[in-house]
């Protein structure tokens, strides 16, 4: 049976179990079109076989995040092509078959570190034919159907994506005319290029910009913070500002090394958020030099989103996160 083949397949691709999970949360909508072979198939009663060119396949989609890769998913499909019933070897009719259908889709994001997210799923429906041309005009009857879905995901921005993907749809048994014929166990193969426009999760009510208690004499600070701007590696005015009172007390103390560490909150993925991280802390070291601190005294480092000051699931903006710390030594 198909669904047996395509439910193995699914399986199958779920097994490396290496990667690491790509958080995504939120709504999302999604769009693919490409091209799809319908197999051929044989035509009960009688041993006529239905075999179909390459033609067309389009689908649309809407979805949410849960978060830690899993998301799920409404699919509205569309595929077409030129087809020609045969008996023996020879043709007795061409046509066009058509299959629409709606399927809800469960589907697992993974990050591997390096740039683009694959992506593997399954999912179960209800899929119906129709036959034109070829022995008149004809629908089949709604008949149920599953799906494997491998694909892979290149981010253009935060909620723009690039897809490829191929899918495997069968239905569960035959196609069913009301004349009486059947299609056994059609099956049709697509690879499509889309977009997916991922809204993410509903901003909560903004939080005010940490207010740093009251600077101690700079002989007596050890650690500073510095805030970051969402998204941002930028120094600020204020930035800068405790950037120089850290420059000034490392003179005054005789400072033999300064540890400057950079962290983000969870609004991104692991790796983006341990190079946004990076540039942060970067951002710092180049200020304390600019400022006169010799470089061979500071120790870069990034935290991504390892080590928050305030804990937070993952996708939360938290402003008192994204900081770098500096320590004096």
């Amino acid at each position: 049976m198909q669904l047996r083949k395509i439910l193995l397949a699914a399986t199958l691709m779920a097994l490396p179990a290496a990667v690491q999970a790509q958080p995504v949360t939120g709504a999302y909508v999604g769009t693919g079109v490409g091209i799809n072979q319908l197999f051929d198939m044989g035509v009960s009663p009688g041993n006529g076989k239905y075999s179909s060119d390459i033609g067309l396949a389009a689908l649309g989609s809407i979805g949410y995040g849960f978060g830690g890769g899993l998301r799920a998913e409404l699919e509205g499909n569309f595929r077409t092509q030129s087809s020609k019933l045969k008996a023996g070897n020879v043709t007795v009719g061409t046509g066009t078959a058509r299959t629409y259908g709606a399927m809800v889709n469960v589907l697992y994001d993974m990050d591997i570190g390096a740039g683009v997210y694959p992506y593997i799923g399954a999912g179960i429906g209800a899929q119906w034919m129709n036959l034109s041309g070829t022995g008149g005009g004809s629908d089949a009857r709604v008949a149920p159907a599953a799906q494997g879905i491998l694909g892979l995901a290149l981010p253009i921005d935060k909620n723009l994506s690039v897809t490829a993907e191929a899918r495997v749809l069968g239905f569960v048994g035959d196609a069913k005319f009301g004349n009486g014929n059947s299609f056994r166990d059609p099956l049709n193969v697509s690879a499509l290029i889309g977009l997916r426009y991922a809204f993410g999760e509903a901003p909560a009510a903004p939080k005010p910009a940490p207010v740093p208690a009251p600077a101690p004499k700079a002989e007596e600070a050890r650690t500073y913070l510095v805030f970051f701007d969402w998204d941002k590696a930028d120094l600020t005015a204020r930035a800068r500002q405790i950037i120089a009172d850290a420059a000034g007390a490392s003179q005054r103390l005789a400072v033999t090394r300064i540890e400057v560490a950079g962290h983000a909150d969870k609004s991104g993925t692991a790796t983006y958020n341990q190079a946004l991280s990076m540039k942060r802390a970067q951002a710092v070291s180049a200020e304390l030099v600019r400022l006169g601190v010799k470089q061979s005294a500071i120790s870069v480092s990034a935290f991504g989103d390892a080590k928050p000051m305030v804990p937070t699931a993952a996708g939360a903006r938290e402003p008192q996160n994204r900081r770098v710390e500096i320590v004096l030594k």
